[in-house]
């Protein structure tokens, strides 16, 4: 795994997000911290929370975050105070959460942990560059089950993807989802700056903008992107070549779109990131297919993807050929961190 470890350390924030419970999150936090507290001045946080013994829905056992000594963690209040660890506390952040105020410390001596952190991305970023002050060579971010923590990804530098069997019992299920959403966070940013200056400036006056090949932009006024269809429908020209969408792009508004015109052809669709973007495998090659283009303002990197091949629920896939598949199936390097440990 030394290429995996490698790799890592080129960056200096890293979140890691998963595509389920019990797809190897934590251990991908654990076999990072192990590896790399001892060269690294690790800083440690969460969007929402993690680390506890239990999950706290399924009840089921969780693994929990063990860090080293010396290492820095903002977490909440509740989890600092029935720590065992002993910690030095750096300074409050004010930030506010349902386990109490967010705290920055610093571990006098090793041991579990658990990981609450701010559910605002803002206060994250803060957070994030609170630990860099404190000569963090290396952030790592905890990504929480649920869209929230696909956002993360827009404050870090890279982002580790992980993925299991406890996405779906059909192993070809799960190759299929984790390829779409690894595409979908992938999606390719607008390079030409003239464009992404209007872009910027559309996305503050308005939640839907058209630019044409003469980079002239038309205003279009609507409540939501999310039933706009018939709006973009009506003010698309030959020479429309961007529409700018401040919002979420869906499988309805694309479905919608194709059905009323065929003026979307050839034209990019440019969302502020991949976040933005609900939309199936199925909606999305077809309107790709058809001569949409998809494009964000802010990319996303993901470096890897960490798997499980076993759920908890009683099932397991197999794991070399779980590992192949997904292999062949994506361009960027797959890793069971699981076997390694």
């Amino acid at each position: 795994m030394t290429t995996f470890l490698n790799n890592i350390t080129k960056f200096s924030i890293i979140s890691i997000i998963g595509l389920a419970k019990n797809v190897s999150k934590t251990t991908t936090l654990n076999y990072l911290i192990s590896n790399l507290a001892e060269k690294y001045k690790l800083g440690l946080t969460s969007i929402g929370r993690d680390g506890e013994k239990y999950d706290v829905i399924t009840q089921l056992p969780k693994p929990r975050i063990f860090i080293k000594k010396g290492t820095y963690i903002a977490t909440a209040r509740q989890c600092f105070e029935e720590s065992q660890i002993n910690f030095e506390i750096i300074k409050p952040t004010k930030f506010n959460t349902p386990l109490g105020e967010i705290l920055i410390l610093k571990a006098l001596t090793g041991g579990f942990i658990e990981l609450a952190g701010p559910s605002i991305n803002n206060y994250l970023h803060h957070i994030c560059l609170e630990l860099k002050d404190l000569g963090c060579d290396l952030i790592l971010i905890d990504g929480a089950f649920d869209r929230r923590s696909y956002a993360t990804p827009l404050i870090s530098d890279a982002t580790i993807l992980s993925t299991g069997a406890s996405v779906s019992e059909n192993m070809k299920d799960v190759i299929d989802i984790t390829t779409h959403i690894i595409e979908l966070l992938s999606l390719v940013n607008e390079k030409n700056q003239e464009i992404v200056d209007l872009v910027n400036d559309v996305l503050k006056k308005t939640k839907i903008g058209i630019i044409d090949i003469e980079n002239s932009v038309k205003l279009i006024d609507v409540l939501t992107s999310l039933d706009s269809a018939k709006d973009i429908a009506d003010n698309l020209e030959k020479n429309s070549k961007y529409v700018v969408i401040k919002g979420a792009i869906t499988d309805k508004l694309l479905e919608d779109l194709m059905q009323i015109t065929e003026k979307y052809k050839g034209v990019t669709f440019l969302v502020e990131n991949a976040t933005k973007l609900f939309l199936s495998k199925n909606i999305m090659k077809k309107f790709q297919k058809k001569g949409g283009i998809l494009k964000v303002l802010t990319p996303i990197n993901i470096i890897a993807v960490t798997i499980n091949p076993t759920s908890p629920d009683g099932y397991e896939f197999n794991k070399d050929k779980f590992l192949k598949q997904l292999k062949e199936n994506l361009n960027i390097p797959v890793y069971n961190l699981v076997e390694d440990n």
